[in-house]
């Protein structure tokens, strides 16, 4: 269903969400790192199905048009905690520092009365603030470690089973307290290298899943900066780090491979051989080499992305269990998300960072007590869940947020304003061993159309959405195209100058 909102904010209370004081719901955020959108049941069932994701969708709002403002990891975890876009916030790429002078959702949120935790990946240069428990997930998904305020401890197990217990321990012990919790949990399996829990090696291991339209894309017709990107899954990922090839010591990152196994336990270690080894054996001796070659690491690549997919979902659905067990559901707001989208081989590439619709686009699923049932296909952001969670808490939204509260559209309320376009930017430049060559660029999204710029080659790429949905037959210069690219980029320019962008 349709449904368009104005900008204005205002409570929650004015869309018959709990507010009042007692009565205010828990807040409950499951964020995934690299979940594409194609990988979600609800959204798209080509590839896998997303049992409880898709359940929680089916009694809450599934918003079908939602984006990031910068596919990046780091920066997507600024613009949630701060409601600003990327320049603003000061977290422009991963290595960038978070400005210090900005509150954070987590001390909005307990000075609006909510004890707060923050429980996985982090992926920020400084120390959680606004959080009275946090609990970091560092190191591999064999390899884990939590970082506490008391120190660092050790855990056997895979991350995302660890995170799962860790979340369902902490918000048991906010049961019978007088405030109400904010919980952000933070998976992060489904980011490279894509090591599935034990429970998931067996999946996917019968028969190909199908593959993207443009696996094979030449770039014909893009900028240059399209086909120097380093992250093509038929010559980037790397044999033993990312395809789970035995290790020879001389590949890149082979190192990291051994640690990997050094982390499992002996079980673990022995499941996974009994999963690769035969698998491997046959690889090796069918000397594969050109689109077969490709085709067989898309597949290695894809499985595996899809089996840490479904650790995470399973983790989801215990939380969920957890919450129903004890009488929390409906008290209880439950936000499922992703940090960006991911590319699932479209373009040939695995990654995110770029524009194009599998790393721009995120799902977005929201459900619980005021939340009504249905799709939302107007224009949201990341930006715009900080604003949403305090509006639905009853606190404040400052004013300095860019970002819009959903409060409206959670409510099913149909009012007129709502955004007609969204606007992305994406500053990083890589080094090191793994380095993607993305150039910076910025752009505008609006119902139909998609504008985007890189300043590296002066050049311009636009896409009509409901023609090219695979985005190949760039735009930008065809004469049939000239006005809607002058209106593009007038667009785009009164948005940059709306966020005060000054680069």
């Amino acid at each position: 269903m349709r449904r368009t909102v104005s900008r204005s904010l205002g409570s929650a209370l004015l869309w018959g969400l709990p507010t009042l004081a007692g009565d205010r719901p828990n807040l409950l955020v499951v964020y995934s790192d690299d979940h594409a959108q194609a990988a979600v049941g609800c959204y798209d069932s080509k590839l896998c199905e997303t049992p409880h994701i898709d359940a929680l969708a089916a009694r809450g709002t599934r918003f079908t048009r939602s984006f990031v403002t910068n596919s990046i990891c780091g920066p997507a975890r600024a613009v949630f905690l701060t409601g600003l876009h990327s320049h603003a916030n000061g977290q422009t790429t991963n290595s960038a520092g978070l400005r210090e002078d900005l509150p954070q959702l987590g001390e909005l949120l307990q000075a609006a009365g909510y004890q707060t935790g923050v429980i996985g990946k982090w992926h920020l240069p400084r120390k959680p603030r606004g959080f009275d428990h946090w609990s970091l997930a560092r190191g591999s998904f064999y390899t884990t470690s939590f970082e506490t305020a008391q120190g660092t401890q050790p855990e056997v197990g895979h991350s995302t089973d660890l995170i799962t217990d860790q979340a369902i321990e902490w918000m048991g012990e906010q049961v019978g307290g007088e405030q109400p919790f904010f919980l952000w949990v933070n998976y992060h399996a489904s980011h490279r290298v894509w090591d599935p829990s034990p429970e998931h090696l067996g999946l996917y291991r019968d028969g190909d899943l199908p593959e993207p339209a443009t696996l094979f894309d030449d770039y014909a017709g893009r900028t240059p900066a399209a086909e120097a990107t380093q992250m093509r899954i038929a010559r980037d990922l790397f044999p033993a780090y990312d395809l789970k090839l035995p290790v020879t010591g001389e590949g890149i990152l082979d190192d990291a491979a051994i640690n990997r196994r050094k982390g499992m336990t002996a079980e673990h270690r022995a499941l996974w051989d009994s999963f690769y080894g035969p698998e491997n054996e046959a690889f090796l001796e069918a000397k594969l080499a050109g689109d077969d070659l490709v085709r067989w690491k898309y597949q290695r690549y894809i499985k595996d992305y899809l089996r840490s997919v479904a650790g995470i979902d399973a983790g989801l659905g215990r939380i969920l269990a957890s919450l129903a067990e004890r009488g929390l559901s409906e008290s209880t707001i439950v936000v499922y998300t992703s940090d960006q989208g991911f590319f699932l081989g479209e373009h040939g590439w695995y990654d995110k960072r770029w524009m194009y619709e599998p790393a721009f686009a995120t799902p977005l699923v929201v459900a619980g007590p005021g939340i009504t049932t249905g799709e939302v296909d107007d224009l949201v952001q990341n930006l715009d869940l900080a604003p949403t969670l305090l509006d639905l808490a009853g606190a404040n939204v400052p004013a300095h947020m860019q970002g819009v509260s959903l409060g409206q559209l959670l409510a099913g309320e149909a009012v007129e304003g709502w955004r007609d376009a969204v606007y992305y930017e994406y500053h990083q430049r890589d080094s090191g061993r793994i380095s993607h060559t993305v150039a910076p660029h910025y752009g505008v999204r609006t119902d139909r159309y998609k504008l985007l710029y890189v300043p590296d080659h002066d050049q311009w790429e636009l896409y009509d959405l409901a023609q090219d949905p695979h985005e190949i037959q760039n735009l930008a210069g065809n004469s049939e195209y000239a006005g809607l690219q002058r209106m593009l980029t007038a667009r785009l320019a009164e948005l940059r100058e709306r966020y005060e962008v000054s680069e």
